[in-house]
C-alpha cells in the first residue's frame, strides 16, 4: 500500500506509528504479522487471510486519519430538562441530564477532541477507534436507569451534515 506525500510511518517491533499533519497513531499488531516499509510503500506478510484484510483496513485507516483525520456530529435531544456538555482537560461533563443534580463523567480517549457548542457536539481525532470509543463512553454517561425509555428518550444522537 502506498503511504500518502507528508505522512510518516515507522515500524519497531509489532509497534507502528503513523505521523500527519492531524495528529499521530500507534497501534500494535499481533506476533504472526510481518509489516515492513519500504520507501514509501508498507509491506504486509501474515499466513492468515482474514488477519490480512483486518490488518490491512487498520493501516488504511491510520493513514486516512493522520492525514485528513475523522469527525463525526452528534446532537444533544431532550424533552424533559436541558442538556449541557462541558470539557476540562480530558473529562467530559454533562449536566442536567434528566434533572439530576451532580453532572455525569466520562473520559476522552487519546488525542481526541470534543467540541460542544448548544445542543450540537462535534468529536474529532485521528484515530478512528478513538473517536468511536469517545462516542461510545458519551452515550454510556447518558444511559437512562430507572425510568421508561419509551417516555425519557433524552440523550445523545449522531446526526448527518
Amino acid at each position: 500500500m502506498e503511504i500518502p506525500q507528508g505522512i510518516n510511518v515507522r515500524v519497531d517491533g509489532h509497534k507502528i506509528t503513523a505521523k500527519g499533519p492531524q495528529g499521530e497513531v500507534q497501534k500494535m499488531f499481533p506476533k504472526g504479522a510481518q509489516v515492513k516499509v519500504n520507501g514509501n510503500r508498507i509491506e504486509l506478510e501474515t499466513p492468515n487471510k482474514a488477519l490480512y484484510g483486518t490488518l490491512d483496513s487498520i493501516l488504511r485507516s491510520m493513514l486516512k486519519g493522520v492525514s485528513s483525520g475523522y469527525t463525526r456530529n452528534l446532537k444533544l435531544l431532550y424533552a424533559h430538562f436541558p442538556i449541557t456538555v462541558e470539557v476540562k482537560g480530558s473529562d467530559v461533563f454533562v449536566k442536567n441530564f434528566l434533572g439530576e443534580k451532580q453532572p455525569r463523567k466520562t473520559v476522552l480517549i487519546g488525542s481526541t477532541k470534543v467540541l460542544a457548542k448548544g445542543q450540537s457536539v462535534t468529536v474529532s481525532g485521528p484515530d478512528k477507534e478513538a473517536v468511536g470509543q469517545t462516542i461510545a463512553n458519551l452515550r454510556t454517561a447518558m444511559r437512562i436507569k430507572d425510568k421508561d425509555g419509551r417516555v425519557f428518550q433524552d440523550g445523545i444522537y449522531e446526526v448527518e451534515v
